[in-house]
């Protein structure tokens, strides 16, 4: 009989435990992400998922990829999503069409342009003067990659619209596969495409837009002003959560961090997703805390001017919001 009492001791805790894990898992606060893709440029993100720290803030964090930065903001602005992970040109772009409840850019991600110039052949002692009278696949037009892209390139002494033959009608999703196909003898890309073209021997990467472009917030978390003030508690415990996967990032090694965010890049080997964490972070492309400063937004603004893109001048007071960043940096 001893052993019946233990047994149904057990089982009570048992199931008082599970009980408990059900309740607080229906506790959590559902927050709706959209990120504007799936990159290893956004590995905190993906950390802050798998080490469980939006959970420990009390957040339920549902992840959804939206291609393209316009489709993204679409879904923010109809309230598709709480949250928005992308480009924070797309906030000057809605402000300047006019918004009733503007987005603010609340917490950074990443400090630099995450793309790589790739060249067709291998090219050991590579020039920028190499790139003149190329032709050259880049970004789409108005976007941020292909914006620091032109601004890359003027810096060296190339004009893009008359040194290169440009080209930017090809679909964001497509443009790897272009190259590929034999167009174009540069390529813009992102990560893992960069590595795996080397690894196949179909491109090779010559040089990092990210390094030459400065510090910039090219992909921050925004969401509308009236969220940040009905939610400011979520709000302020998915930057906690996020900051501590920055600190995580920051201090861990780069294979630590492969390992813990493959579950995200499942037809990508841990070993070419080390070697893109550790170039990333060997170039400071991740933000060290979510704080977005004054210098990196006037930075922003200054390409998208050259490059033609910038409807207005925006204050950064109108659509940055570092009341949350700041705290959780604390």
């Amino acid at each position: 009989m001893r052993w019946l009492k233990k047994g149904l001791l057990f089982s009570s805790i048992a199931l008082l435990l599970l009980s408990l894990a059900a309740c607080n898992k229906a506790e959590l606060e559902k927050v709706k992400v959209g990120e504007v893709t799936r990159s290893i440029f956004y590995a905190p993100q993906y950390v802050a998922l798998e080490k469980g720290f939006f959970e420990e803030e009390g957040l339920s964090v549902e992840l959804q990829t939206i291609a393209g930065g316009d489709k993204t903001m679409t879904a923010l602005l109809s309230d598709g999503i709480d949250i928005a992970l992308v480009g924070s040109e797309t906030s000057i772009y809605v402000t300047a069409q006019g918004a009733n409840d503007p987005i603010q850019n609340f917490a950074q991600l990443t400090q630099t342009d995450g793309t790589f110039l790739v060249a067709r052949e291998k090219m050991d002692n590579f020039s920028w003067e190499d790139v003149k009278g190329s032709t050259f696949l880049g970004q789409r037009k108005g976007g941020m990659p292909q914006m620091a892209g032109e601004f890359v390139l003027k810096k060296h002494g190339i004009d893009p619209t008359k040194d290169v033959t440009l080209i930017q009608n090809i679909d964001f999703a497509n443009i790897a596969t272009a190259f590929a196909s034999g167009t174009g003898d540069y390529v813009q890309l992102f990560e893992p495409t960069a590595s795996v073209f080397e690894k196949e021997g179909k491109g090779y990467i010559v040089a990092s837009f990210g390094t030459e472009s400065g510090h910039l917030p090219y992909t921050s978390f925004m969401a509308k002003s009236s969220y940040l003030k009905d939610d400011a508690k979520t709000v302020q415990g998915f930057t906690n959560a996020l900051k501590r996967a920055q600190d995580f990032v920051q201090e861990k090694s780069a294979a630590e961090v492969a390992k813990i965010i493959q579950p995200y890049f499942e037809n990508v080997d841990v070993a070419l997703i080390e070697t893109v964490v550790e170039r990333y972070k060997s170039q400071g492309s991740y933000a060290t805390d979510p704080i977005l400063d004054e210098e990196e937004w006037d930075n922003l603004q200054t390409i998208m001017e050259e490059a033609g893109e910038l409807p207005q001048r925006v204050k950064y007071e109108e659509l940055v919001n570092t009341k949350f960043a700041k705290k959780a940096a604390e």
